[in-house]
């Protein structure tokens, strides 16, 4: 977890910090056991950077991480990946990533929803062995491009929900000659 801490020291120290003005700026968690894949959306809300991976060590460390992000990037909404099965049912993983965000919920003073993750983690890793990534490298990057996967689509949903919700509705049918 050094390298999150190395990275926001040097986030605070950006002369550009706390001057870029934002939409909702959002932090994907993709949950696992030992690692924690994270990304967040830039500025504008349109596309998802990856940020260091978090090597997990306990809840209370974690908490504090995550803390420090949200304030330091002015986070506004958290999403944790929730890793349903194909058929659409809650593995005992999803139900893991449940409790983490109720959790979340209840320490974070923003809002956290869990957004389907299908996919995300075998997508990574298809995208590095297409790369040529080597076993180790994609060990390690595995968690941060399934974050940014998590949070693209995320993006990408918000973005057609508003404009679905932009269309005028279709006009009545004329009538005809009687």
């Amino acid at each position: 977890h050094w390298a999150v801490g190395a990275w926001l020291a040097g986030l605070r120290s950006h002369p550009y910090n706390g001057r870029v003005s934002t939409t909702v700026r959002v932090l994907a968690i993709d949950l696992g056991t030992k690692n924690v894949g994270l990304a967040v959306s830039d500025p504008l809300g349109l596309t998802a950077q990856g940020l260091p991976t978090l090597r997990r060590t306990n809840r209370r460390a974690d908490l504090a991480r995550l803390r420090e992000l949200v304030e330091a990037l002015g986070v506004m909404r958290v999403v944790v990946g929730h890793p349903l099965h194909l058929k659409g049912y809650a593995s005992a993983r999803a139900q893991e990533a449940e409790r983490f965000a109720d959790w979340l919920r209840a320490e974070l003073n923003v809002p956290v929803e869990l957004f389907d993750e299908r996919l995300t983690t075998v997508e990574a890793e298809r995208h590095l062995r297409a790369v040529g990534a080597s076993r180790s490298k994609r060990k390690q990057a595995v968690d941060q491009i399934a974050a940014t996967l998590l949070l693209q689509a995320y993006i990408d949903r918000q973005a057609a929900q508003r404009a679905s919700a932009d269309l005028p509705a279709p006009a009545p049918p004329k009538a005809g000659p009687a």
